[in-house]
């Protein structure tokens, strides 16, 4: 059994967050397969390529992570029809110095939760962008867009709607076959 080492971002930054929750759940669903763990950036001061020669040791962690990571998830909310600024800024400085993207050839997923019914799509859509220009091949199908009711995942990641549930774990099972698929094209480099 190959297994793969996923790194995922929460774009909330709030510790009660319904992406929070919904990251939890994933992890709970994910097949054995996939060993998730949080990449934290709320500690990272706002990008500016003045800090290009000298990355500070928080923004050095950032890459780091994400170098040891054989694929990317993302779980965001939509902020203002878009992405949180903190995840924006935390892709900006995975991305630079120029030619030390993070992201490129590092397969990638995104999905989010929200409590209005078109849950978040505009917000990933505007991800894909970004993550298209940053070369992160991308899972286009299952799409995910949870809208979040109360109690429909627990503190502790359980999901309590069981079509819901069956989604997710569905939508990580493809998640690991996408990330399979990438990595026999595009090896990780040793």
């Amino acid at each position: 059994m190959t297994r793969h080492k996923v790194g995922y971002f929460v774009g909330s930054l709030a510790k009660d967050s319904i992406n929070r929750k919904l990251a939890q759940a994933l992890v709970r669903l994910a097949p054995p397969e996939l060993e998730l763990e949080e990449i934290p950036f709320k500690d990272l001061p706002l990008y500016s390529y003045d800090y290009d020669a000298d990355y500070p040791p928080v923004a050095r962690s950032l890459k780091e992570a994400i170098a040891s990571k054989d694929a990317i998830l993302f779980v965001t909310p939509e902020y203002n029809r878009s992405i949180p600024g903190g995840l924006k800024n935390a892709i900006d400085w995975a991305s630079r110095p120029w030619g030390q993207n993070s992201f490129a050839r590092k397969p990638s997923a995104v999905i989010g939760a929200s409590i209005g019914s078109i849950g978040t799509a505009v917000a990933q859509q505007s991800l894909r962008s970004v993550l298209s220009f940053c070369n992160s091949p991308q899972m286009n199908a299952p799409e995910a867009y949870i809208h979040f009711t109360p109690g429909l995942v627990t503190e502790t990641g359980e999901v309590t709607e069981p079509s819901t549930e069956e989604f997710l774990r569905n939508y990580m099972m493809e998640f690991k076959i996408f990330i399979a698929r990438v990595l026999q094209v595009l090896p990780r480099e040793a």
